[in-house]
């Protein structure tokens, strides 16, 4: 008989096997592709499952939300390397600070021109929809012999 704690512990199980198994899968892909980590297989698994509704979201909600908001443990073992290699920050600190800002300006540049590149191309072809159908309303109405009150077309 399930009591009303007993459900968070379920979805919870839940939660962490689709989690795994997603992982396991795309562990596996990477070993046998030799791409991508197996861990962005893993991920790009998990939201085309929870896209496609092959898994429940609301059985997965509160235990993604709770490993979201302990993910700082995650990171420790980073602080740990940093402060164990504290003497290659001192002596080569500025270039990794400047290379880490070049690579993100070149790369937010690069999505930046893409995207904007994509919404013009998209305007572009529907207004080239809109001008064709006008063109081809109009030659309609003079197919029709007779006159348009329409103000959109001028006078010919």
């Amino acid at each position: 008989m399930l009591t009303k704690n007993s459900l968070p512990v379920k979805n919870a199980c839940y939660s962490i096997f689709v989690i795994g198994l997603c992982l396991l899968i795309g562990k596996t892909i990477a070993a046998t592709i030799n791409g991508l980590p197996g861990s962005l297989y893993g991920l790009l698994l998990f939201t085309g499952v929870l896209h496609f509704k092959i898994v429940s979201a609301d059985k997965t909600e509160q235990t993604i939300a709770w490993l979201i908001s302990h993910m700082g443990i995650c990171f420790v073992p980073a602080g740990v390397g940093i402060i164990n290699h504290f003497n290659l920050l001192k002596t080569h600190g500025i270039t990794i600070v400047a290379i880490i800002f070049f690579t993100t300006f070149l790369l937010l540049s690069i999505v930046g021109l893409w995207f904007e590149h994509a919404t013009s191309s998209e305007a572009t072809s529907k207004a080239k929809c809109k001008i064709a159908h006008k063109v081809t309303t109009k030659a309609d109405h003079k197919s029709d012999g007779r006159k348009s009150d329409n103000s959109e077309f001028p006078p010919s």
